[in-house]
């Protein structure tokens, strides 16, 4: 029977992941667990630094940003050493379940330790990312976009009153999805992205004859992935003749306080990772799938995601 479970967050920090925490302790205590919180995700566990969390220990922190349990990357746990010392810390505090609080490097770290060593493991689906394969929606994603939203939305501002080209770098080293739901919500004329290679000619072409038509301000969103803003700027500015600027917008997207839909999501997935580990079954991950919260296989999440790259692109292009 799960009598303890523990909860950690681990990796890339995501707004809403305080929320997560929240539901996990309330609705686990409602259904008369004990609820250990564990400090710096692997390492935490490994190092032994955890404690009893309670009602009140989640307290005032659904509007905040980042993790009150604090993440960091644990090389440390990829060793069998590593996680063999996180296997006593589990065994010296009688803990039945963990429920793991982050993207597809969490999850698959989540998946090889309960393989190994039988403790049942749910998933909660946390990255601004969005990209772990199987789940639609990831806690923080909405956040993130809304974040560079309002900072490209603001850049228009002065982009059409200057005459000028911007390329905004957004987060994204392997996938561009904030990339390309932010171009799209902010009506950007061009994106780039790491799944898809770039043709600079005809982005400098497109610009070049938008301009003698009188378009006099463009917006090109680019995510980290796929190349640096300054280096494209100044591509483009030689290629045009046009003046443009670059802007990287870097991590403020993983901070500041989780949307409406970023804490309902962490929330409902609280609530179910719960429920999972109550009925035995561990090794799952919880996500958003068609518009509802699922569980899936914790090894389907560690597939590559796959989307269709160009039919967003072709959108943006459209309506651009």
């Amino acid at each position: 029977m799960i009598k303890r479970i523990a909860v950690l967050t681990t990796g890339g920090d995501a707004p809403g992941m305080n929320a997560a925490i929240r539901g996990v302790v309330r609705y686990g205590t409602y259904k008369k667990l004990e609820v250990m919180g564990v400090f710096r995700g692997w390492w935490g566990l490994i190092n032994e630094e955890l404690k009893p969390f309670d009602h009140r220990s989640v307290s005032g922190i659904i509007n905040q940003g980042g993790t009150i349990l604090k993440t960091m990357r644990c090389h440390e746990f990829q060793t069998k050493e590593g996680q063999e010392r996180a296997y006593a810390t589990i065994k010296k505090h009688a803990i039945d379940g963990l429920v793991v609080i982050g993207g597809n490097g969490s999850f698959s770290a989540a998946h090889a330790f309960s393989k190994a060593y039988k403790i049942p493991c749910v998933g909660i689906a946390a990255s601004i990312d969005n990209d772990i394969n199987g789940i639609d929606m990831t806690i923080g994603w909405d956040t993130a976009i809304n974040t560079a939203l309002n900072a490209i939305d603001n850049i228009r501002d002065t982009a059409t009153s200057m005459e000028r080209i911007f390329v905004v770098e957004v987060m994204g080293r392997e996938c561009g999805s904030i990339a390309l739901a932010v171009a799209l919500a902010a009506g950007c004329e061009d994106v780039i992205i790491p799944e898809r290679k770039p043709d600079m000619a005809k982005i400098c072409h497109d610009i070049v004859n938008g301009n003698v038509k009188g378009k006099i301000s463009w917006i090109i969103v680019v995510a980290e992935g796929a190349g640096s803003a300054p280096d494209i700027a100044k591509k483009i500015a030689e290629m045009t003749n046009l003046e443009t600027r670059a802007l990287v917008l870097g991590h403020i997207q993983r901070g500041g306080r989780p949307t409406a839909l970023s804490r309902d999501i962490a929330l409902n997935l609280s609530r179910t990772a719960i429920d999972c580990l109550l009925a035995e079954q561990g090794n799952r991950a919880v996500g958003i799938v068609a518009g509802k919260v699922a569980c899936v296989d914790l090894e389907k999440t560690l597939l590559k995601k796959e989307t269709d790259i160009e039919a967003a692109y072709n959108l943006i292009k459209v309506m651009s």
